[in-house]
């Protein structure tokens, strides 16, 4: 063999391989690539440019000319963010990650098991008024929650005033007021997953010696996985990114959630646009980790039903 042949070999792979692309395009293939390189791209950049600006300066963002790779990787707007040490300012960001954690994960457990038991009375037992009341339950969700807020701060305060406890920087207040715009959507869509689970396998169960609850425990929640994890990821995803309900609740910057401490950084007198792009950044990343890795659950309880076939 000569010094030759790899090379030639390596350039006829390349021509076999363009042949081959060649035949297999053509226009319809040629322009869904097209379309989903173009969704995929307004999809992806906007996250791409948050991420990258979290890494550049000052001059780089507000410059006249875009800059789409930052000149190095900057931890200066994460070190501000988080070292209480950093010499120009320390905004003391996990305090604020502690709050929103505080604040979706009970949101987004006590709306899965409300709303579980709430959707199975509706999916499985009869009682008079219920399709009433399943679509009124619907209807307040349609309502903007800024029409909503005002009664419900009233409602809140008078019941705090008479119980004994602030509604002003309360978490747990919060994690109500959430809850109030979470459950109506999360029991619709599962009381119309439950619909599609036989109520057969629930009555062979109850024959063989089973009570109700020990048929939601070990029949239909088995079943009903993806959905379960739809609602938590949905109701979850509302109380880590919600703003308005915080802004009215929240009045200490050390009970502050992300997105009013983002806001916080954003209205600050100096500009500091580079470590508004790393809270969000921060602040976004589990959110689609999460998606991620619960895509496969997502799907399905969204598509699919009990039975398959």
């Amino acid at each position: 063999m000569t010094a030759n042949d790899p090379a030639r070999s390596l350039r006829d792979d390349r021509l076999n391989l363009i042949d081959h692309l060649a035949q297999w395009i053509n226009w319809p293939r040629f322009i869904f690539l097209l379309a989903m390189l173009i969704f995929l791209t307004m999809i992806l950049f906007p996250f791409y440019w948050m991420a990258s600006s979290s890494f550049k300066t000052y001059a780089e963002i507000g410059g006249r000319e875009p800059v789409y790779i930052p000149g190095g990787l900057r931890l200066e707007a994460y070190k501000e963010l988080f070292d209480p040490n950093h010499p120009t300012r320390f905004w003391n960001f996990g305090v604020n990650i502690l709050n929103s954690i505080k604040i979706a994960v009970p949101t987004a457990l006590i709306a899965v098991i409300l709303s579980t038991l709430g959707a199975y009375s509706v999916a499985r037992l009869s009682f008079r008024g219920k399709e009433a009341m399943l679509n009124s339950i619907l209807l307040i969700y349609l309502f903007p929650g800024i029409l909503l807020i005002i009664p419900l701060f009233a409602m809140v305060s008078r019941i705090g005033a008479s119980v004994g406890f602030d509604v002003q920087d309360n978490l747990a207040v919060l994690v109500f007021t959430y809850l109030a715009q979470t459950l109506p959507v999360a029991l619709y869509m599962l009381a119309n997953y439950f619909r599609t689970i036989p109520a057969e396998i629930e009555q062979a169960a109850l024959i063989d010696g089973c009570s109700r609850m020990g048929v939601i425990w070990r029949v239909t929640l088995p079943l009903a996985v993806p959905a379960l994890v739809s609602v938590a990821i949905y109701t979850f995803m509302i109380a880590w990114n919600e703003f308005l309900y915080a802004l009215v609740f929240l009045n200490s910057r050390d009970m502050f959630t992300m997105p009013i401490k983002i806001n916080t950084i954003f209205n600050d007198p100096s500009p500091r646009p580079h470590v508004v792009m790393a809270a969000s950044t921060i602040m976004t990343l589990p959110v689609v980790i999460l998606f991620l890795a619960l895509e496969r659950f997502l799907t399905e309880g969204l598509t699919a039903g009990g039975v398959k076939g």
